[in-house]
């Protein structure tokens, strides 16, 4: 039975992305939503100009009502399911406001930083404030190891670092056409196999139809996009994977499982240290996708060979919580 309700999930997201797609694609073309490529950016990317985006709409209205539908067949809603779907939408509206400033109101930059970031600490605190009511444990666990440790207090900082952190660390990655899309696949489906390992079904029921709807909408955004998730998506799908690892009390497997992303976000922290301290760049450019562009891979190439890693790091982290 369970079984099944995963399988009915994952289809159920996959169908509500595949098929809203072509008819908001259309839709954000004629309201002219298309996306601004920025200047310094790969050339080649300059063709993708006006290609529709804010089309993580769809992964959003798929994930909600995907998790829903299926918690109410399975069992009544929980908190927790509530909380992944808050935060999920809390980060896609922020990404919403960002894309909407930058293609409707034509400010190429979006929200300001502060902005963002007083967002992204506003959802982080309410997450937190009903964790605690709930009486969540401030233990963290060492993957691979029965060693844990109650950091107390100091709970909320690792909270609010891990959810503003993979926000922009996953929105980082969004860079090339199809990348996000399959990293998040593959790192939301270890979170699902794990959450399921811990019979946390709630977790893992909202972690498949967050992959079934990625899935849906790479059909349109894989290689040449036909629409992009802006920074409504890679918000949204950053802030929910880290929501994901608290409530499963694998914040430290975050790192590995979602280990694309902290490669990409080394790849800039290290380029802007290196251009302050030197004045020398280590790539490229960054985020690392785009050096890999530049030395002469075929789009098609570096994602994949990104997605390959993303599974690696992935079955990794599987092989670190279940077996060892």
């Amino acid at each position: 039975m369970l079984e099944r309700s995963m399988l009915m999930t994952i289809i159920m997201a996959f169908l509500i992305a595949a098929l809203l797609s072509p008819i908001m694609i259309p839709f954000l073309r004629r309201l002219k939503f298309g996306q601004s490529i920025r200047k310094e950016g790969p050339k080649s990317h300059q063709k993708k100009s006006g290609t529709p985006t804010m089309g993580g709409v769809m992964i959003l209205v798929s994930i909600m009502v995907t998790t829903l539908v299926m918690t109410g067949k399975f069992s009544t809603p929980t908190m927790e399911t509530y909380l992944l779907l808050f935060v999920t939408l809390g980060y896609g509206v922020i990404g919403f406001l960002d894309d909407f400033i930058k293609v409707v109101m034509k400010r190429n930059l979006g929200l300001t930083s502060k902005q963002k970031l007083l967002g992204q600490l506003v959802v982080a605190i309410i997450f937190f404030y009903f964790l605690n009511k709930m009486g969540f444990s401030t233990y963290i666990k060492i993957p691979g190891t029965e060693f844990s440790i109650d950091i107390g207090w100091t709970y909320i900082i690792l909270l609010i670092f891990m959810l503003v952190g993979a926000s922009n660390a996953v929105n980082l990655t969004d860079g090339l056409d199809g990348l996000l899309a399959g990293t998040a696949a593959i790192s939301f489906g270890a979170f699902a196999i794990l959450a399921w390992n811990a019979s946390q079904y709630e977790v893992a029921i909202f972690s498949v139809a967050v992959v079934g709807s990625v899935l849906g909408f790479l059909v349109f955004n894989a290689h040449p996009a036909k629409v992009f998730m802006g920074d409504t998506g890679s918000l949204a799908l950053g802030g929910a994977i880290a929501a994901v690892a608290i409530l499963l009390k694998l914040e430290v497997l975050l790192v590995m499982i979602g280990g694309v992303f902290v490669i990409e976000t080394l790849s800039v922290i290290i380029q802007v240290i290196s251009f302050k301290t030197t004045g020398k760049r280590v790539f490229k450019m960054s985020p690392l996708h785009h050096h890999y562009e530049l030395v002469g891979w075929s789009e098609w190439r570096v994602v994949t060979t990104f997605w390959f890693i993303g599974l690696l790091f992935a079955c990794i982290g599987i092989y670190l919580e279940v077996w060892i």
